[in-house]
């Protein structure tokens, strides 16, 4: 072969494999979202992969298998509704199945935007059926969870979301969180895709199965999560006004200046405790040292965690008297986190003077363990939430204005004043060398 001839069809063949090799470059879909399965197409490659990231935008702790449920919802639609702190271009769901021994099978889920809030009503043009691995239908084993593909949904910040799923056939015990301070709606049939709510006749204060939404994101920098008890679940926050002083930690970090652009997760679960579990089998309301890989760990994006527990191992039965064995559960979280390369901020424990399981011995432990925290060795950083709250004139009780009656959980103003009270520069960086 002349040796121009040569030199023509080597550089005919490196174009091809130029070409070739682009193609499968293009094509090839990631774990964070590069194939919109929505579509059965790939995202533009235009976009370098710097432009957006995936981060958690809602979640809730999956707390109990719902009484009364062996049956699950057979041929019931359940359109959860949900609130998101950050916004994003793409959405996908994680639903659970921990509290039942019998797999559930989803026939049929969708994700849509609230045409108003707390409302069953799709907002138009929001409606998005949902996949799993590129199939309409998805079966969760029993003490598992699976993600959704992700859909392309302009999603803003401080929007309801409408997460609706279908199960045809019983399925074991619903895996529920049951204070979400927050309607959501059922109907009899497949619903699942219907933009009008009518059908949803059926109210309910709990959410089931669904237990987080992500958001690919061009804003956020990243995801805090708050570990917590019934304070932060938001158990006394007013019902559908997202309320919850993570509610107002995420309107700050969307609104301040020179504040980290991190997205918000709530993982608090009434009633829970450092120490113990429930009494069931998985445990009811686990501990936060059981779940902690489960609920902060494993959410998507995380850069920091914000602890607020310890203060029902002291007032519930049996009660721990022993301020050294709280505080070294308190310190095991933040080894966890630490271990993960995460940032951990610690909470102090507010005041519960004139709540029905006061007593002085009681209090003592908690003033113990605040004495603890402050000292600087079991937080990388601390928020004071006991002097955020109390009453100056009376500090062993919560502020009046800031009491919701109980004397134990916050009003919604003692609820954005713990919001205030987070230095938002302390959520930056890395774990502590040392404590």
């Amino acid at each position: 072969m002349p040796r121009r001839t040569a030199y023509a069809v080597l550089a005919a063949l490196a174009a091809v494999v130029v070409l070739v090799s682009t193609a499968i470059f293009i094509g090839v879909g990631n774990s964070d979202g590069n194939i919109d399965t929505a579509a059965g197409k790939p995202r533009s490659s235009a976009a370098p992969a710097s432009a957006g990231t995936w981060v958690g935008t809602w979640s809730t702790s999956a707390a109990a298998a719902e009484p009364n449920t062996l049956r699950g919802y057979a041929g019931m639609s359940i359109r959860n509704v949900v609130h998101t702190s950050i916004g994003g271009s793409q959405a996908r769901i994680q639903l659970s199945n921990f509290y039942s021994a019998r797999p559930l099978t989803i026939t049929h889920a969708s994700l849509a935007l609230a045409a108003a809030p707390s409302n069953p009503t799709a907002a138009a043009g929001t409606m998005r059926r949902l996949t799993f691995a590129e199939r309409p239908w998805v079966t969760i084993p029993p003490g598992q969870a699976v993600t959704s593909d992700p859909v392309r949904l302009d999603i803003p910040a401080a929007a309801d979301l409408l997460v609706t799923t279908y199960a045809p056939r019983a399925s074991g015990s619903v895996t529920y969180h049951p204070h979400a301070r927050q309607t959501s709606y059922l109907a009899r049939g497949d619903r699942t895709e219907d933009t009008a709510g009518a059908a949803y006749t059926e109210q309910s204060p709990y959410w089931r199965y669904l237990t987080a939404v992500d958001v690919f994101s061009r804003e956020a920098q990243g995801t805090v999560v708050v570990i917590g008890d019934s304070i932060t679940d938001g158990i006394t926050s007013t019902a559908g006004a997202n309320h919850r002083w993570t509610d107002f930690l995420a309107e700050r970090l969307r609104t301040e200046p020179g504040a980290p652009r991190y997205s918000v997760l709530n993982s608090g679960i009434s009633g829970n405790r450092v120490l113990s579990d429930g009494t069931q089998v998985p445990p009811n309301n686990p501990s936060a040292l059981s779940r902690f890989r489960r609920d902060v760990l494993s959410r998507t994006g995380v850069k920091a965690v914000v602890v607020e527990l310890g203060v029902n191992d002291i007032l519930r039965t049996p009660h721990q008297t022993d301020p050294d064995a709280i505080v070294a559960g308190l310190r095991r979280l933040t080894e966890q986190a630490h271990a993960r390369g995460l940032r951990v901020i610690g909470a102090t424990l507010a005041p519960f003077y004139g709540h029905r399981g006061y007593t002085p011995e009681l209090d003592a432990v908690r003033q113990q363990v605040n004495t603890e925290i402050r000292a600087g060795k079991v937080f990388d950083d601390v928020v004071d939430f006991d002097h955020a709250l109390r009453d100056s004139m009376y500090p062993i009780r919560l502020r009046p204005s800031y009491d919701s009656g109980d004397h134990l959980h916050p009003s919604d103003e003692g609820y954005r004043a713990m919001a205030r009270a987070l230095d938002l520069q302390a959520l930056k960086g890395g774990a502590a060398a040392a404590l």
